[in-house]
């Protein structure tokens, strides 16, 4: 194995002043900008050097104390060195599900890190937890750098650590032309290259595609889509020939890309082979050799037609798999725009409210408040400025519906907020993206751009005299920024707080000022509404819950992604119809949706329809969309201790019964995972619930209790159960042994995934297993041939 040289301390901490005034001179002196300039300063030197600090401090409005404020309130600031290389593993709800903390330390065990550090000794990467990378139909996830890995498991680690330092050598891409205006294009390849994709290796397929088309001058327009949400799937590539005829491939590899373009085209030109120079690599440490195909998703391409796909409607995600995200053109031909056009021409703004009402559009991103009446709230109050934000803070572990739309739809969202702009009177909006949808970011920002570049954002827009202008605020790691009012205060520049409720963000938001909040999902869908009419949102879904929502569908499901279905259909038709039932033929136990906000509903209540009222009365809430199915290995119990600990930990601290709640909360169901359940807990945890629900301050506090009442309302005799010491799935590590009966035939399988060195290699002998050092990761069980390997309770 190959070493190299450390970097040096002096190089994590050296500060260029050069570099910090041109980060001010691009963000401004005004306290409202300590975020912005934070975060690019620790862009530039991965955490925040002291220095550059008090390079800030002399040179803005900005004190020390704020500085300390916001840096230790938001969890991607870092007050310590990091390493080159960022590792974050995924401890979203579907990455822990499927052993996401077993993942997680395999590789600090792999790069030798203490358990109180986060850094290896070369400074070479920084391993970190992340509350949700928004891929979780392929979780356990994880993200190096820009390159996201998907379905690891603890032995696949160093591998993987090999992989991403082999895509540091590669050579470096080769520049691939568009054929020449003459030279039109017979036929299409559409790939999606959204974050979950990219993870499954659509990335390298379209750079194969772009290639091989220059290459061997094929009749062939290489796009990139928005998602089709089949992510199960992905890379998924379809063909459409000369004659108009489609063709679907899925789980496409770099290997297949050859095949399946000279299948469907004939070259007819030779173009030249242009090679690029080798990028220099310097950091051969950690790797033993290629390790081809060892992460990515990869299996024979196959033609195919989605599951349950006549179930689906299309509107928050109209043409997806056919329009290009930054494709502004094409857009505008598939009628993009035509609302916006509309409802500027139109000498009656108030007119679209009466839309929205007459549509019975709730709000999509928490408890569904009716939208015309929001809209209606902030079009009435008068005042000298009002804001619209579009609330993309899409923190719960579970849900990527928002990072799908932003990547995939851009241009719809930035017409919907323009029209909610004109619709109440505001000229300025802000659409806040989580840091840790890095492409989303781009792709909105760019988007902006270009709508501005044509004249569908910014001053006179479309020559009518509105002006709309759109910023993209980035967060900085922190759920509670969820909520619309702790949302307004990051963009502010403070800590995201809540704010007492009323006056409402519709009276008194950004910077005192009316402010209209609409998730992103409730913004797309709002052109569609004005270009088709809302009776025919309307007549989609039942009772009080109409036209269609997105719902991220993960954990131990076939197919997981991204479904856009009517509102009213059962849990049971999306698990079974279109989700395909539950992996490895195990029993469907539970799904459990809304995130940390939302419930558990058990399989008994399959047929529960998804609408706001049937899910609230069953101790659920719909939330953004989150949905995680659960199989019979799935522990209820430890469900609710996973969701209050994250709760606790993204508390703002603000109210006491949120604050010690939560903390109690998370202490009893600690307790009863590990074997230190005592009578009394489960009334205990039923009476901090209720006080958390009646006196919490925001929506956070007051919906956290809801996995746990939800899970002791449905599996009360598995809490009984952990009571006495035992986990009836039998998946409380503290509550059962692994241990290898004489059927074992000494292959060595088990001690050779074995992460933590539990199993002696002893060819041809039964192996044992050392209990105080096994990591319960399952690794064993998994790889024995002989079923050798089981589990049994402690007592």
């Amino acid at each position: 194995m190959r070493k190299i040289k450390p970097p040096s301390n002096e190089s994590l901490t050296a500060v260029n002043p050069e570099d910090i005034d041109r980060i001010i001179e691009n963000h401004g002196t005004t306290r409202s900008a300590v975020i912005p300039i934070l975060k690019a300063v620790q862009d530039r030197y991965q955490y925040l050097p002291p220095k550059a600090l008090e390079l800030i401090c002399g040179k803005t409005d900005i004190t020390p104390a704020r500085i300390a404020g916001i840096a230790t309130f938001y969890s991607s600031f870092r007050l310590k060195p990091a390493g080159k290389h960022r590792i974050n593993v995924c401890i979203g709800t579907a990455c822990h599900m499927k052993g996401a903390e077993q993942v997680y330390r395999a590789f600090k065990n792999h790069l030798l890190i203490p358990e109180e550090e986060d850094t290896d000794s070369r400074g070479l990467f920084t391993v970190e937890k992340a509350a949700c990378l928004g891929c979780c139909m392929l979780a356990p996830a994880v993200r190096i750098d820009t390159i996201t890995y998907g379905y690891l498991e603890p032995q696949k680690v160093p591998a993987t650590i090999n992989d991403f330092l082999l895509s540091q050598k590669e050579t470096g891409k080769r520049p691939v032309s568009d054929p020449e205006p003459s030279e039109i294009p017979h036929g299409e390849a559409r790939l999606c290259t959204c974050s979950s994709c990219r993870a499954a290796g659509s990335h390298e397929v379209y750079g194969e595609l772009r290639r091989l088309v220059a290459e061997d001058g094929l009749p062939v327009r290489v796009i990139e889509v928005g998602c089709t949400g089949i992510s199960y799937e992905a890379p998924l590539l379809d063909i459409t020939t000369g004659d108009g005829k489609t063709f679907r491939y899925g789980r496409v590899g770099v290997r297949d890309v050859d095949r399946i373009l000279h299948t469907h085209f004939t070259p007819v030109k030779a173009f030249g082979r242009i090679r690029a120079a080798a990028r220099l690599f310097l950091e051969d440490i950690y790797i033993d050799g290629p390790e081809p195909g060892v992460i990515r998703y990869t299996a024979e391409p196959r033609s195919f037609c989605p599951a349950g796909s006549h179930r689906q409607v299309a509107i928050a995600t109209e043409h997806s798999g056919i329009l290009p995200p930054l494709d502004i053109v094409l857009y505008k031909k598939f009628d993009g725009f035509r609302g916006l056009s509309a409802c500027l021409s139109s000498s009656d703004p108030g007119g679209v409210i009466r839309l929205l009402e007459k549509s019975r559009l709730r709000g999509r991103g928490g408890a569904g408040y009716p939208t015309a009446l929001k809209w209606a709230a902030v079009r009435d109050r008068q005042a000298t400025k009002k804001y619209v934000i579009c609330n993309g803070d899409e923190g719960d572990p579970g849900a990527f519906m928002d990072r799908m739309l932003i990547e995939s739809f851009p241009f719809r969202i930035i017409e919907g907020m323009t029209i909610a702009g004109h619709t109440v009177g505001a000229r300025e909006g802000y659409i806040y993206i989580r840091s840790e949808y890095p492409l989303a970011v781009e792709r909105i920002k760019t988007a902006v751009r270009i709508c501005e570049r044509e004249g569908f954002s910014g001053r006179h827009i479309l020559k009518s005299g509105y002006s709309f202008h759109i910023t993209v605020v980035e967060g900085a790691g922190a759920f509670v920024c969820g909520e619309e009012t702790a949302l307004i205060a990051a963009i502010e520049g403070g800590r995201g707080m809540p704010r007492f409720r009323p006056p409402y963000p519709s009276h008194k938001g950004l910077w005192g000022l009316p402010t209209l909040v609409n998730n992103v999902e409730t913004l797309s869908l709002i052109p569609w509404i004005i270009r088709n009419g809302p009776d025919k949102f309307a007549a989609l879904g039942n009772g009080n819950s109409r036209g269609t929502k997105t719902f991220a569908l993960a954990g131990k499901i076939v197919h997981g992604g991204l479904v856009e279905v009517p509102m009213g259909i059962t849990l049971r038709e999306i698990v079974e119809d279109i989700g395909g039932g539950i992996q490895g033929g195990k029993r469907f136990k539970a799904i459990q949706i809304g995130g940390p906000s939302g419930g558990v509903i058990p399989a008994a209540l399959a047929e529960l329809p998804v609408d706001y009222e049937a899910l609230l009365g069953e101790e659920a809430i719909m939330g953004s969309g989150g949905m995680v199915v659960l199989d019979e290995t799935d522990c209820m119990v430890e469900v609710a201790r996973y969701f209050m600990d994250f709760t606790r930990s993204e508390s703002c601290g603000k109210c006491t019964y949120c604050r010690i709640g939560s903390g109690e909360m998370y202490n009893i169901l600690n307790r009863l995972t590990t074997g230190k359940g005592k009578q009394g807990d489960i009334e205990r945890l039923e009476h901090l619930g209720d006080m958390m629900r009646e006196r919490s301050l925001c929506g956070l506090g007051k919906t956290a209790p809801n996995p746990v009442m939800s899970t002791i309302r449905h599996f009360r005799l598995e809490y009984e159960a952990h009571i006495d010491g035992t986990c009836p799935s039998q998946s409380c590590k503290a509550l059962i042994a692994y241990s290898i009966t004489d059927s074992c035939i000494g292959c060595t399988r088990c001690a050779q995934v074995c992460p933590s060195g539990a199993i002696r290699m002893r060819p041809y002998e039964r192996h044992e297993i050392d209990i105080d050092r096994c990591i319960r990761c399952d690794a064993c069980r998994t790889v024995c041939p002989q079923k050798a390997v089981v589990i049994g309770g402690i007592r």
